[in-house]
């Protein structure tokens, strides 16, 4: 136990590579058998849950048209005009939630893409325990009441189960959980706070309130997805993983025989640059990513590596798996071990 010079104690977290779920007895003899799905409200039910993230070069239309028909939600990103983000979401082929801002043309934002028949509003904010998002929340929840235009707010990020029980008050009805961990993000490094996710995922998974819990940010690969719903989420959200692919937004271009595309945070200097013509205090990075091909295949292969991960739990639902999931925690040596390390030799 380390204690601080004010006589407080500094509390140890875990991130996902810090667990592994404990495998258990199963009856499972097909994963036709698992149902992974959930509620997002009443109105939105999700048989992969999965929400990509409102980056500009992860979603827009062609991302949310695939995500939506693989089971999932894209969330398309704020980084534009009005009118661009509207038609953007009009052309989504199934669910769409669109993104907007607590400060600036948010409430005209909201207005305009509630009346284009988008329900799901994102407040997307990178520090969401925050006046300005308990004023948006409260400012769109008057407008929007969600009994009369069945309109779903969803809003973050946060840390920490006091900020994921005031976002809930506030009017949250989903909340981002996550500060820091996404693989372009520099918060951590450039600001000295954060959580690690899965720490976070467990915290606010303790909450009495009715929010849906949404892990993002610090997920690489479908094990992840599982711990997270195990340790707690309702959803996960992506970014890396579906970054890279033919329905992610930005040009394919070629160097020395391989195909690549554009990446960056959104905080990323190059990003602040493109959308608002300056930056300040950036919080992420810019970088380019190997072309991945069609989305459609890595959310199949997430699909079947997500029910096989229920399936070692032997749990036929996310009900089941939270009820059942044991963790326990590993070394660095055991980290080593779970990669496939025939490929560092």
């Amino acid at each position: 136990m380390i204690i601080d010079s004010e006589g407080r104690v500094i509390g140890d977290t875990v991130s996902f590579d810090d667990v592994l779920l404990q495998p258990k007895y199963s009856e499972i003899e097909s994963r036709s058998q698992i149902d992974i799905s959930n509620y997002l409200d009443d109105y939105t039910y999700l048989s992969l849950p999965v929400l990509s993230s409102p980056m500009d070069t992860v979603t827009e239309t062609d991302m949310a048209t695939a995500i939506s028909s693989s089971g999932g939600l894209g969330v398309i990103h704020r980084y534009n005009t009005i009118e661009e983000q509207v038609e953007l979401a009009k052309k989504v082929k199934g669910h769409v939630a669109c993104a907007v801002g607590v400060t600036g043309d948010y409430e005209a934002r909201a207005t305009s893409l509630v009346e284009a028949g988008c329900r799901i509003l994102c407040l997307d904010v990178a520090h969401g325990h925050h006046a300005l998002v308990r004023k948006a929340l409260s400012t769109l929840r008057k407008a929007f009441d969600y009994k009369t235009h069945k309109v779903h707010l969803m809003a973050g990020n946060v840390a920490t189960l006091e900020a994921f029980n005031d976002l809930a008050d506030w009017g949250a009805d989903s909340i981002r959980v996550g500060i820091g961990g996404g693989s372009i993000c520099s918060t951590r490094l450039n600001t000295g706070h954060g959580v690690p996710t899965y720490q976070s995922v467990v915290d606010c998974a303790r909450s009495d309130r009715d929010a849906k819990l949404i892990a993002d940010g610090g997920i690489k690969n479908a094990g992840d997805i599982v711990k997270a719903l195990a340790a707690g989420a309702d959803f996960v959200m992506l970014g890396s993983m579906l970054a890279g692919t033919d329905e992610s937004p930005g040009e394919t271009f070629t160097s020395e025989n391989k195909k690549y595309k554009v990446y960056r945070g959104m905080a990323s200097r190059s990003a602040q640059m493109e959308w608002r013509g300056k930056s300040s205090s950036p919080e992420g990075v810019s970088t380019t990513i190997p072309h991945k091909g069609s989305v459609v295949d890595i959310l199949q292969d997430i699909t079947g590596n997500v029910k096989s991960g229920f399936s070692y739990t032997g749990a036929t639902s996310l009900e089941i798996l939270q009820s059942k999931a044991t963790f326990i925690r590993q070394t660095h040596a055991g980290q080593l071990e779970s990669s496939t390390h025939i490929l560092r030799r």
